[in-house]
Formats: structure tokens, sequence, C-alpha cells
């Protein structure tokens, strides 16, 4: 039965995406739990604690550096006693860095890599916890939304309370929790519910007590 409800609804889903009268631009935006409107493109990626990147510092050697992020997301650098980084990309970072050394560089130009360990970095991954078929951590690609990591996860079980699922982010120092309305968007064809992810991003799908 839960094969069937979830082919149905990505049949559903695939059906609506095809129609132009329900374009993209006619759906509503996903809302957090606070309401508040959530952007619909696919994230950037931000740099959190623990990471280690790579700054060079063009024409100034002595100046690049490779550093891991403290857990109180700043870091140290030649000249520059604590900066933040935890929360930005590394363009953002980049831009920020080249503003605090211009008090001792002419013309800085910086650029910002951070250092990834490939698929198996957890902090490259998308976690799915509790009532989902297949409870698993898959390797985040560019533009992966729910709806993909649902159907690689088997869908969700029967007894699954999908509309009360919580996608848990690290934004800086913070973890932010929104709510993801899964039953929506697999058991309905509710495209409007699908919405982009992460990497480092947690699903947790929790079980209905009707």
């Amino acid at each position: 039965m839960t094969v069937f409800r979830l082919f149905t609804g990505i049949f559903l889903a695939l059906s609506l995406s095809a129609c132009g009268s329900l374009g993209k631009s006619n759906l509503p935006a996903p809302t957090d739990t606070l309401g508040t409107t959530l952007s619909d493109t696919s994230p950037e990626y931000r740099l959190g604690p623990g990471e280690t990147i790579q700054v060079f510092v063009w024409r100034n050697p002595e100046l690049s550096i490779t550093v891991p992020i403290r857990p109180d997301g700043r870091f140290s650098m030649p000249l520059i006693e604590d900066i933040t980084a935890a929360g930005k990309t590394p363009s953002e970072l980049s831009r920020d860095i080249e503003i605090e050394l211009a008090a001792f560089v002419q013309d800085p130009n910086v650029q910002v890599i951070a250092q990834v360990d490939g698929p198996g970095d957890p902090r490259q991954q998308i976690k799915v916890l509790g009532q989902a078929t297949n409870p698993t951590s898959l390797s985040y690609r560019r533009g992966i939304t729910a709806l993909d990591v649902i159907i690689a996860v088997g869908g969700l079980t029967e007894f699954a309370d999908g509309n009360s699922a919580v996608l848990v982010r690290q934004e800086g120092v913070e973890k932010i929790s929104y709510r993801l309305r899964l039953d929506d968007l697999v058991r309905k064809g509710d495209i409007g519910a699908d919405r982009p992810l992460a990497p480092g991003d947690t699903i947790i799908i929790p079980e209905s007590f009707l």
C-alpha cells in the first residue's frame, strides 16, 4: 500500500509540473514554522564550524593560510586576529577578508576555498531519520530536493506523520528547524510542498499516533 501511494504521489507531481496553468510562478513559496517565506532556489554553500578553509592572498603568500573554523564560527590569520566565517559563502568571506586586509595591503585579492573530503564527508550528506522506509544518509548534490530524498529512501512508512516532519539545518553557529509537508508532497502530489536541501541537512519524520 505504501509503495502504491508513493508512485501515485510521484505521478501526480510529474503531471502537475507539466501543466502550464500550475507553473512554478503560481505556487506559494514554502514557509517555515513561523510562516516566514523561504527561498525556493537552491541554497548556496555556506561555511560552518569545524570546516577547514584555504585562504589565498594573491601576491602575498606569507598571508595565505589553511586553517579550521573554530566552534565559535571564527578563525584567525596573519594581520587579522578574528573574523567570522560560519554562515558565509566562500565568496562573502573572501570579500570580508579583503576589507580587513585593506588596512595593511594595497588592493588585496583574496580567494577562500572550503576543503571537502568528498561525498563521505558528513557535512556533505543529507540524513533521513524516523518513519522513512529506509532511513539513511545520502550524498548531497546540487539541486537535490525533499522529493528526491524521499524517493531515494523508499518513501514514507504507513505509520509516518509526514506533515509533521522537520528539516534541521545548520545556519552559522545555530541549528534551525523548519516544518516539511511530506504527506502533501508525496501522497497528494502537492509540488508546492517540495523544497531545496543544503549540505548537512537532516530530515526527521515522526510516527503518527492517530
